[in-house]
């Protein structure tokens, strides 16, 4: 399957806006997720046995999850900003769950289910990110005439770059509202081959999701708000900061 996406992939000359093809990245990805996999196989089993080692464990998640957004937003030095809208996302949700027992503090349980909720903010942030500093660039006149019209900056960013954003959160909500039409999500399938019943495998199902959507629409706010504010940019999509 990943020599077809490779294939598909050159043949038909995917590339991003630099021309940088994406099939060697497709090749690479799979190759290193595989690697991953086996390194995690190999180490959760040690890493859930204590809680100094679990914790040690997220923040690696956390961290490989910042750097993974930050660069995919710019490739300046804004990148490390992608921690705020993981984090406001992702902490608030573990310790609900923690703090109201949904979720025990146990390897086993605390980080599949963390890992769901940063691979979500991971998404929403760099898909909101992304989106919105490519409509800022494209429409940068209309951000400049909002401030000749006695805007501030920020205000006139947010016009320009709030619809854009917000589209972050479509493949989010598609997924919830088809959920049990279209896809079997892999909670739901794992808890079922796990021999959990149905019933219970779709309640657990329902709770990812529902966080997911939280997880989401924070971490979408907040980078809405850094990128109004000039403090998550790209060189030529920061209009009207200061100095400029």
């Amino acid at each position: 399957m990943l020599a077809v996406a490779v294939t598909v992939a050159a043949l038909a000359r995917l590339a991003d806006a630099r021309e940088r093809g994406y099939a060697r990245a497709i090749a690479l990805a799979g190759l290193r997720a595989a690697v991953q996999l086996a390194a995690v196989s190999a180490l959760i089993g040690w890493v859930v046995r204590a809680v100094p080692l679990l914790l040690a464990f997220l923040g690696l998640m956390f961290a490989v999850a910042v750097r993974t957004a930050g660069r995919r937003i710019t490739d300046n030095r804004t990148w490390w900003r992608a921690a705020l809208p993981i984090a406001a996302g992702v902490l608030p949700a573990v310790l609900t769950l923690l703090l109201t027992g949904l979720v025990p503090l146990k390897g086993v349980a605390l980080i599949p289910v963390t890992g769901i909720l940063i691979g979500g903010a991971l998404t929403g942030t760099v898909l909101s990110g992304r989106r919105a500093l490519d409509e800022l660039h494209t429409r940068h006149g209309e951000v400049e005439a909002g401030m000749a019209l006695g805007l501030l900056p920020r205000e006139a960013r947010l016009e320009i770059a709030r619809p854009a954003a917000s589209d972050a959160l479509l493949p989010g909500l598609d997924q919830t509202r088809t959920v049990g039409l279209v896809t079997l999500p892999g909670a739901f399938v794992g808890m079922l081959l796990g021999g959990a019943s149905p019933v219970l495998a779709g309640v657990v199902q329902l709770f990812v999701l529902v966080a997911l959507m939280a997880v989401q629409v924070v971490a979408v706010a907040v980078v809405l708000e850094l990128v109004a504010r000039g403090l998550l940019h790209r060189s030529l999509t920061l209009v009207g900061a200061e100095g400029e």
